[in-house]
């Protein structure tokens, strides 16, 4: 078994993991080692290769600020392009030396004498590291639904980040479950090569129209030669996005344009007013994620499918029964339900200085840390897109970004200081916490109307940030030392508690 020690262990190759190896290695920290359970770089953009798949974010936002895109062709980014863009960043920032693919974090513990994580991983290793770094993200563990004889299919079932490409669906007959930002970019394109179409929907979303366009030749010149061009793009993109906080945080009566949008939307893509009702939403837009496209409405009111709002009971060998019933044959079941966003299923592998894991701390309170980054008890634990660094309206490659700069400030003040460890004051989560529940009590995510996996299963808001993301960035700007306690580096073994 061999042992390797290294100063930062980072966990993840999406946006967070390969943006903090690269911003690590700017900074002359090149003492890292990043594993990545999947086969290359893209985290979240290498799983999701399903038809149709693409980005809900404009593209210009949709990228390290520090590596611009001048090559994206459409205003919103479609997957193959985003996962080419991380692909050519990890192999012009010259870090993938130091990642180790095919390899999963299996159990990490925290040693309060050697002030150090000892870490498993999946292929028979060991890792030292001074620092562990979370960039799994919470998209990253597909979410499959608890449904009676799923199992005993005897077709083919996939989850929609597992994507079967070997599978030929031209002529079947297929069941989606779900309607999230997934399903309905699955749903048109499946709609055009199978024999029929099932779509299980529980909860109706609101879709905007996606006011996507390919870029002209000249503004792709213009990117790539003139910066600043491509900089006022983003720019703007940016602040308009920010426009869009007051509806769901303050007065969701503020989002009365983009409902009437979305029913718009609606109206124009399906002409028949019974489907029409069952598509309709019953509760205040925002509160779930609002979905874009000028595609699914058509494909839902196409001959070859069928929306069913019936609950499922069971699954048997070839055919999803429903609450009334009606037994419906299909070929193949794809399942677009969604991830483990409220319980991230790296928590259960993290040990922290009391002996707890991640997991067990969270179980009472749900997932908490201080500035979405830091959890008290787990000493030197930074985490990329943590709890409530979520986002409802803009990017979440600039709410990482700010982390990523403020992980960077801890490491530097750590070793300014002589500092061997750094675990956020109990006093100072809690504050921060329930100023965030305070204000998550009044958003629409908490108040209008539905269920969502914005919510864990008490209710709680452990997903979404409810302020504007300069507020975000402004926030973590420094690293706080006073906020933590801190224990001095010593050449013996004794550890010293200080306070910051």
């Amino acid at each position: 078994m061999t042992t390797t020690t290294v100063k930062h262990l980072v966990v993840g190759a999406g946006f967070a993991g390969l943006g903090m190896a690269v911003k690590l290695d700017e900074d002359n920290e090149s003492d890292f080692l990043v594993v990545e359970k999947g086969s290359d770089v893209g985290g979240t953009w290498r799983a999701n290769d399903y038809p149709g798949a693409a980005c809900d974010v404009p593209s210009q936002l949709y990228s390290y600020s520090f590596t611009p895109n001048p090559d994206w062709s459409m205003s919103f980014s479609p997957q193959p392009e985003i996962q080419a863009y991380i692909r050519r960043v990890a192999d012009e920032s010259g870090v993938l030396d130091r990642f180790r693919f095919e390899v999963a974090l299996e159990k990490a513990v925290w040693d309060d004498d050697a002030q150090q994580w000892q870490v498993r991983l999946s292929d028979g290793s060991e890792v030292t590291a001074t620092n562990l770094i979370s960039g799994a993200g919470g998209l990253s563990e597909p979410r499959l639904p608890d449904i009676d004889g799923i199992e005993g299919f005897q077709g083919e079932v996939f989850h929609s980040a597992r994507w079967n490409h070997d599978i030929d669906l031209t002529g079947k007959r297929v069941a989606v479950i779900g309607t999230g930002a997934s399903a309905i970019q699955i749903v048109p394109e499946l709609q055009k090569v199978v024999g029929h179409l099932d779509v299980y929907q529980r909860t109706a979303p609101y879709v905007i129209p996606r006011n996507d366009r390919r870029y002209t030749g000249f503004e792709k010149l213009a990117f790539r030669h003139l910066p600043l061009v491509q900089k006022a793009y983003r720019t703007a993109i940016y602040w308009g996005r920010e426009l869009y906080v007051p509806g769901f945080t303050l007065e969701p009566k503020l989002a009365w344009p983009a409902k009437q949008m979305a029913l718009t939307n609606l109206a124009r893509g399906i002409k028949d007013p019974e489907l029409r009702a069952k598509v309709t939403p019953d509760y205040e837009i925002g509160c779930k994620r609002i979905l874009i496209s000028n595609t699914y409405y058509p494909a839902l009111a196409s001959d070859n499918v069928e929306v069913v709002t019936d609950g499922i009971s069971k699954i048997t060998g070839d055919a999803v029964v429903t609450s009334d019933g009606v037994e419906r044959p299909i070929d193949v079941l794809v399942v677009a339900t969604g991830f483990f966003t409220t319980e991230q299923p790296i928590a259960e592998a993290i040990t922290g200085r009391t002996g707890a894991t991640l997991a067990e701390t969270w179980r009472d309170t749900g997932m908490v840390a201080y500035k979405g980054t830091t959890v008290h008890g787990f000493p030197n634990l930074f985490q990329i897109v943590g709890p409530n660094t979520g986002l409802g309206h803009s990017s979440m490659v600039f709410v990482i970004e700010s982390q990523i700069a403020y992980i960077r400030d801890a490491i530097r003040t750590m070793e300014r200081e002589g500092y061997a460890s750094v675990e956020p004051r109990p006093d100072v989560q809690d504050a921060w916490n329930d100023d965030l529940q305070r204000r998550l009590k009044k958003t629409v995510w908490n108040t209008g109307g539905c269920a969502s996996w914005y919510l864990d299963d008490e209710g709680r808001n452990t997903t979404l940030w409810p302020r504007t993301t300069f507020t975000f960035r402004r926030l973590l700007a420094r690293f706080d030392v006073a906020s933590y306690d801190v224990t001095a580096s010593s050449p013996t073994p004794s550890k010293k508690k200080v306070s910051a």
